[in-house]
Order: C-alpha cells, then sequence, then structure tokens
C-alpha cells in the first residue's frame, strides 16, 4: 500500500514479504527451507488431498529452487511462504498464492507441478474487471493441526494480497474436506456451482471479514489431519 495516499500497490514488483500475525511469522520461501519442511510434510496420511508421498529433502529443495526462481509468464507471480511459529521459531507448514493479471496466461501453478492439499491452481483467466486474482492455497503439518493455524496464516496472506492489489481470491476445494472449506469460509470465501476434477470452485473478495470470536473459532473441533 502506498504510505502516502493509502492506495494499493501495483502489480508490477510482486514479490513476497514477511508477514506477521499474532502467533506466526510467514516468511517468503527460501531453497534453505527445504530440509525443515520435509520433515513438517513427511506424514503420508497428510498427503490425502494432495496425492502422492511425501518428498525427500533433495526432491523438495529442488521445487523449492523452481518456486523462487519464478514464473516465466510476466502476467502472473509465484507468492510463496513458509509458516514460522513465533513462541519457538519452528517451521509449521506453507501458504501460497499464483496472483494472475486480467488476460494473464497460466504457463504453470506455485506449486511447480504439485498438488496441494484440497486445492488445484487456476485453469480459466477471470474476468477482467475482476482485477488480478490470486490462487490460494495452505499446509499445515500433522502435529499442529486443530490450532486454527491454517487459518491465521491463510487470513494473513489473503490480506497482504488484498492491500497489494489483489481483488479476487480463489480456491478449490474437496466437498469432503471441511476444515479445508472452513479455513477459505475464514478467508470470506463462498463456494460456486463450479466444478474441476472432483473439486468445488471457492471465491472470494482479497479482504478477509473480522477474525472470529474465540468462541466460534471456524476450525475448532475438526479431525485431526483437517486442519491444513
Amino acid at each position: 500500500m502506498d504510505e502516502a495516499t493509502g492506495a494499493p500497490t501495483p502489480m508490477s514488483g510482486f514479490t513476497p514479504e514477511p508477514i506477521p500475525t499474532a502467533r506466526l511469522i510467514l516468511l517468503p520461501l527460501a531453497v534453505e527451507h527445504a530440509r525443515e519442511m520435509a520433515a513438517v510434510l513427511a506424514d503420508p496420511a497428510l498427503h490425502t488431498f494432495i496425492g502422492g508421498e511425501p518428498a525427500a529433502p533433495a526432491a523438495l529443495r529442488a521445487r523449492y529452487e523452481r518456486l523462487v526462481a519464478g514464473s516465466p509468464d510476466p502476467a502472473e507471480s509465484w507468492c510463496n511462504w513458509v509458516i514460522q511459529l513465533r513462541d519457538d521459531g519452528r517451521l509449521a507448514g506453507f501458504v501460497q498464492a499464483t496472483v494472475t493479471e486480467p488476460h494473464g496466461t497460466v504457463a504453470d501453478t506455485a506449486t511447480a507441478g504439485a498438488r496441494v492439499v484440497g486445492h488445484r491452481h487456476l485453469d480459466e483467466a477471470p474476468p477482467a474487471a475482476a482485477g488480478p486474482v490470486a490462487e490460494i492455497a495452505w499446509v499445515v503439518g500433522t502435529p499442529w493441526h486443530g490450532r486454527g493455524f491454517a487459518t491465521e496464516a491463510a487470513r494473513g496472506m489473503a490480506g497482504w494480497l488484498g492491500r497489494r492489489g489483489v481483488r479476487t481470491l480463489m480456491a478449490h476445494i474437496h466437498p469432503d474436506h471441511r476444515a479445508s472449506a472452513a479455513v477459505a469460509a475464514a478467508c470470506g470465501l463462498a463456494p460456486t456451482d463450479v466444478w474441476q476434477d472432483g473439486e468445488v470452485r471457492w471465491t472470494g473478495p482479497a479482504a478477509p471479514p473480522p477474525p472470529p470470536r474465540p468462541s466460534a473459532r471456524v476450525d475448532q473441533g475438526v479431525r485431526a489431519g483437517d486442519d491444513v
């Protein structure tokens, strides 16, 4: 956001920055995060909606090298963060966004070919009037499920995107993935009647609603493995 005018920052030069939240710091992805993140994502059960299996540190490092290099499409930005816990400095997951300009092509995804829990990236150009669109996703490691970290991280990312000119958020969520749907709802997204590969498209403005009261946390009480 422009400090003088309060206007959203233009899309040009769109680069992830650290995003602080109450309990977390979202750190821009670095290749050096691969070893710790391989352990964070090592539980095979975590990949029920991702597909595939946990990646070895070397494979994850190669993937991160591609992500950090950025999209070859100038109309598209790959924005990736790891989720760091404020209390002990450990990494607990990641959030990401593929931001596409109106009429921009979608040459690849923010996962460089890897699926994300409950989500799939854009396959259609959004209406030009909508402005930049961000396809968002989030994953939290199994040891940290059920604590609301996915909601807090996704909301932090959504707010950051909105302040920098993104107009619309989008996610694709499996209809049985209740916790992922709860996170999307907490970010202000709502399901549409559009389906893609068995997943429902959710959309909403890039401005999260006020946080819920502690007694009404959207991801409270979901079963283990769903807070992702």
